[in-house]
């Protein structure tokens, strides 16, 4: 019988061919895979508007009042309208046919598309030269069409000399989406720019640039079509705000790890000349660093979780989501289009295969700023890293002067606001709260107590309650009860109850948005707590928003601190370096914090900050500032295993020093854009985070870690078996 049949192995120019052809699909395959990624994600710029919201209570608690009573106020109204505030400004006391011609103007506001039919009358002010008038804006309205067809609605109608503002919460809204309106094409397109103008300084290339610029816009796409599509199934939620941070984080997340493996790429040329093999070299070499880095990121800022307040909550998966897709995209798409470019990539600056010229006998390269710093920080580590740190201690002293109590509504967005202006107005003739009243839910037989300690206060201007017997919706309050202002004769109106309860409303004294006001309320819930009534409104929610900022600042900085640690100990194997880089990058944060606080203070003359700011500007800043000690130490450790401690702290610095620097750059730009965009919160942040990120990158990163760890020598690795092996 024949034996069995021979095993005829492939023959290598068999196997060659058949790796030439693994080559070419493999990358071919991932680019068409993120293409069809992008092409998907990518239209839905310009619609993200479509499954956000900017409206403050969505983002409260369950458990705050404001949100339980915002959840209850459609029980007493037919629509959810957002109220507008009229105001008409004379040059002095309005004449009767300026009075009726205001009149009929505001009964014509039913005209305007967007604007619901119950338009309240014109109500002239004591002093008889303003006029104010209540106008609802249907949810479903464009908030910012109708709010601005209104204002041009009115001032045509208004008489000759007469000024009109529009303000209250739809003009408040109104200012914030006019705001966010740049977020889809300015912001990106000046993060966009400003990194490609720093990648072609930094490498004098044309195509590396575009290279690099197309992996984060792709990851960026792909991003946005995961982060919609889980916004529009309602699991999370999305801002205007939370949508710029998105946009930025990924585009200079992206960059950043590209960097690093171009970096290592463009290394691996320099003594591989196969293109492949050099790419696979510097894939395992950035891989790590790259993973961690990324992971951090995401560690911290999932860290958010645990906020109380939504918007921050929310803002931890829809980040990490982009963070993923960046480190993906880094490890996957640009290996694709590097292979397919190969050193043609670098043009006009092609690594030259020259091994010979890699690096000087000690590992370091013998010119160039790097290597001089590396020889500085040899001869004087002790000096240099103690007046860094005296320096650094310096800038945090501004610490003290930092105001993130929060700020009015008023002064959200930067520059000229109608709504601001028609505030002021409102102001100086009117109550202060008119139009933005407190809610006060209460059961309906304890409603004449509640109603009297609404009435004793003196932040309380007047009182009403809800009655649908009422044209107007309302009927008044007075210490001789409902509807006794009214005329000699008039019924009384009969308050709507629902679940047994009724809904009272208090005009305040001081505007809505102001310290006063929130103290009235803060004084309000205290007294009207035994009677178990809730207070919600515009103010009641500022409150809120501000308590719970706080609460999660206080809560969420240590846990990041602690998970960050944790990584940094898997990481490096060590206690005491992560220990040192935690408290580095904290000693930078704390300094970035300081200098910004007196520039907002004393330079930009801001009205304070959102308690939000610190914990953000945190977030971002000790997540993305420890990824550069992450790049340095992770290629410090790898020099320290062949060459000793101090020599590997010297061969890292020098060789990971202008990938690093120009992350650093790159970061600190597409932070920067954010600043195009006319918000008070986005433009405190994106100069906490960009100073912060210089500082790490040119003082932390290059001066105080290197000395600090030199200086210590091997004991920084503390007690992995690189301490235990006796080499500095």
């Amino acid at each position: 019988m024949p034996g069995p049949l021979p095993v005829l192995e492939p023959q290598p120019r068999e196997r060659s061919r058949r790796r030439s052809w693994a080559r070419v699909l493999l990358p071919a395959a991932l680019i068409v895979i993120w293409l069809a990624g992008a092409s998907f994600g990518g239209p839905l710029f310009g619609k993200v508007d479509e499954v956000s919201s900017n409206d403050r209570t969505a983002y409260l608690p369950e458990s705050a009042d404001a949100t339980q009573v915002q959840k209850e106020l459609g029980e007493f109204s037919d629509d959810d309208a957002i109220p507008a505030v009229a105001v008409f400004v004379g040059d002095g006391e309005l004449s009767a046919a300026d009075l009726e011609a205001i009149a009929d103007a505001v009964a014509g506001a039913t005209e305007v598309e967007g604007v619901e039919d119950e338009v309240s009358p014109a109500i002239p002010s004591e002093d008889g030269v303003a006029v104010q008038a209540f106008i609802p804006i249907s949810g479903d309205a464009d908030l910012g069409d109708t709010v601005s067809a209104l204002g041009a609605h009115l001032r045509e109608a208004a008489p000759s000399g007469v000024t009109v503002q529009i303000t209250g919460p739809a003009g408040f809204s109104a200012d914030l989406v006019a705001g966010f309106a740049g977020i889809d094409g300015l912001l990106l397109g000046v993060a966009l720019l400003a990194v490609l103008v720093i990648l072609v300084l930094v490498y004098r290339s044309l195509l590396l640039p575009v290279i690099v610029l197309s992996t984060s816009l792709f990851a960026l796409c792909v991003a946005l079509l995961s982060v919609w599509w889980l916004a529009k199934a309602e699991i999370l939620l999305l801002s205007g705000q939370t949508q710029g941070i998105l946009f930025i984080l990924v585009i200079g997340a992206a960059t950043d790890y590209s960097l690093l493996l171009v970096a290592r790429f463009r290394e691996e040329l320099r003594h591989v000349q196969d293109k492949g093999a050099a790419l696979r070299s510097a894939w395992r070499g950035a891989f790590e660093p790259v993973v961690a880095s990324g992971g951090t990121v995401i560690a911290g800022l999932l860290c958010l979780l645990l906020s109380d307040l939504k918007s921050n909550s929310t803002l931890g998966p829809v980040a990490a989501i982009g963070i993923a897709f960046a480190m993906l995209a880094a490890l996957t798409l640009l290996p694709a289009l590097l292979l397919l470019f190969g050193r043609a990539a670098f043009w006009p600056r092609r690594p030259d295969f020259a091994p010979g010229t890699v690096a000087a006998e000690d590992g370091i390269r013998p010119a160039g700023l790097w290597a001089r710093l590396a020889q500085a920080v040899r001869r004087r580590p002790r000096l240099i890293w103690i007046a860094t740190t005296a320096v650094l201690l310096l800038g945090s002293a501004g610490l003290t002067q930092l105001n993130a109590d929060g700020v009015p509504q008023s002064e959200l967005v930067l520059g000229a606001s109608e709504a601001r202006d028609g505030q002021a107005a409102l102001g100086a003739h009117f109550p202060g709260g008119s139009g933005s009243p407190v809610y006060v839910l209460v059961d309906e037989e304890r409603m004449p107590d509640a109603a009297a300690v609404l009435l004793d206060d003196d932040g309380v201007d007047a009182v009403s309650i809800a009655s649908s017997g009422s044209p107007s919706g309302t009927a008044p309050v007075t210490a001789d009860g409902i509807g006794a202002v009214g005329a000699p004769g008039t019924p009384i109106p009969e308050p709507t109850v629902a679940d047994g309860r009724v809904l009272l409303q208090a005009t305040l004294m001081d505007a809505a948005d102001s310290d006063a006001a929130a103290s009235t309320v803060r004084e309000l819930r205290d007294a009207l707590d035994p009677l178990g009534a809730l207070v919600g409104g515009v103010t009641a929610t500022s409150v809120d928003t501000n308590d719970a900022s706080i609460h999660d600042r206080n809560l969420i900085i240590p846990v990041v601190l602690g998970v960050i640690l944790v990584i940094l100990m898997l990481l490096l194997r060590s206690i005491l370096a992560p220990v040192l880089l935690i408290l580095t990058t904290v000693l930078s944060f704390g300094t970035a914090l300081g200098v910004s606080a007196v520039v907002f203070n004393g330079i930009l003359r801001f009205p304070g900050a959102d308690p939000a700011v610190p914990l953000y500007g945190f977030v971002f800043l000790v997540a993305l500032g420890i990824d550069y000690n992450i790049f340095l130490m992770t290629r410090v450790r790898e020099e320290a295993t062949r060459h000793g401690t101090r020599d590997g702290i010297l061969r890292g610095l020098a060789v990971t020093g202008g990938v690093i620097t120009s992350a650093g750059l790159v970061l600190a730009a597409t932070f920067a854009a954010l600043s195009v965009i006319p918000i008070l919160f986005l433009v405190q942040l994106a100069f906490i985070v960009a100073f912060g990120v210089l500082l790490d990158t040119f003082v932390v990163r290059s001066l105080l870690v290197p000395a600090l760890s030199y200086d210590i020598g091997r004991a920084v690795w503390w007690p992995s078996k690189l301490w235990r092996r006796g080499e500095d």
